[in-house]
């Protein structure tokens, strides 16, 4: 279920120190605490890889007043969470500049010794969201952030959900009209995928200046509200999650769930048969309730199920 690489050492009578690293293209976020109500939170720019991570220790180090229980690292991608492949816990064919192929874990787990449980940013957030947030009370979910890059995670039946390598909600290729939409789309793999149509850089690219700068009335919003509910849609019909989450910096443009409830109800036609999405897709279409603490926290979801993975192997050992 976790993609770890651990060091095992046994901490019989200690209190549990977690740290978590929300690994994004623009910023990290670290934290480090019990649980979520005495995290101890810093952010820095996302620079080079080497003055990052370095960043990154020297927190943990200067924090710490105990040894660390388990690391959990939410990370931008695509990322190899494979646990048999030498490039586990890298940052792979990412286009972020001079991060391709980037051992991310590795100099964690070395300096401190702990287990270390390396997943996806959007995996991460689904993972809080469904703990602490806005899918605490259901079983599925989707989260998906859309911000500089867009992604995303899935939890079926409570359980983080992998596949092959992971999900890549950001890359699903949407119908595109370019007589509506004549933008042939940012991303530099596929182009006008959903990334590619609907992610910050496409929209700040499109119209020449950011969405946050973009009035309400713009016609910007209509076009977005249209691709993000495409997407909402394919959701619907192939993974049939009981709630879908839109967070990251777009969707502070709250003013656009009315759009996307809207836009969703139409495409899927009354198909789905569910009142949770004909009745109230204003509950099953929803901004997530953690904010811009989701992928730290879920770094620290992350961590905490390390620690638990060791007692069991742990007590595993004792009992065999």
């Amino acid at each position: 279920m976790t993609a770890s690489k651990r060091n095992d050492r046994p901490r019989a009578g200690q209190n549990h120190l977690f740290a978590a690293i929300e690994a994004g293209g623009t910023k990290f976020v670290c934290g480090i605490g019990s649980g979520p109500d005495d995290l101890h939170i810093t952010r820095f720019p996302t620079t080079t890889p080497a003055a990052t991570i370095a960043r990154c220790i020297e927190f943990f180090r200067e924090s710490a007043r105990t040894p660390l229980t388990a690391i959990g690292i939410a990370s931008f991608g695509p990322v190899d969470l494979r646990l048999d492949s030498p490039s586990w816990g890298h940052i792979t064919t990412t286009p972020k500049p001079g991060w391709r192929n980037t051992d991310l874990a590795g100099p964690l787990r070395e300096t401190f010794g702990a287990p270390v449980i390396f997943n996806t940013d959007g995996n991460a957030a689904a993972l809080a969201e469904h703990r602490w947030g806005a899918a605490r009370d259901v079983n599925d979910c989707v989260y998906v952030t859309v911000g500089t890059g867009i992604g995303g995670g899935i939890i079926c039946d409570g359980r983080l959900v992998h596949g092959l390598l992971h999900p890549e909600i950001g890359h699903m290729r949407l119908p595109h009209d370019f007589a509506a939409d004549p933008f042939p789309g940012s991303c530099p793999f596929h182009g006008d995928c959903l990334e590619g149509l609907a992610s910050g850089p496409a929209i700040q690219a499109r119209w020449g200046c950011p969405a946050a700068e973009l009035p309400r009335e713009h016609p910007a919003w209509e076009i977005e509200a249209r691709y993000l509910a495409l997407a909402a849609s394919n959701l619907a019909c192939t993974i049939s999650p009981a709630r879908i989450i839109l967070g990251g910096g777009v969707m502070e443009q709250g003013h656009l769930f009315d759009l996307i409830h809207q836009h969703t109800l139409a495409l899927l036609n009354g198909y789905l048969d569910s009142e949770r999405i004909t009745a109230e897709i204003d509950r099953y279409i929803v901004p997530p309730e953690l904010g811009n603490r989701a992928g730290v926290l879920g770094a620290l979801a992350l961590a905490e199920m390390g620690a638990n993975e060791v007692a069991r192997d742990q007590a595993r050992g004792r009992l065999g």
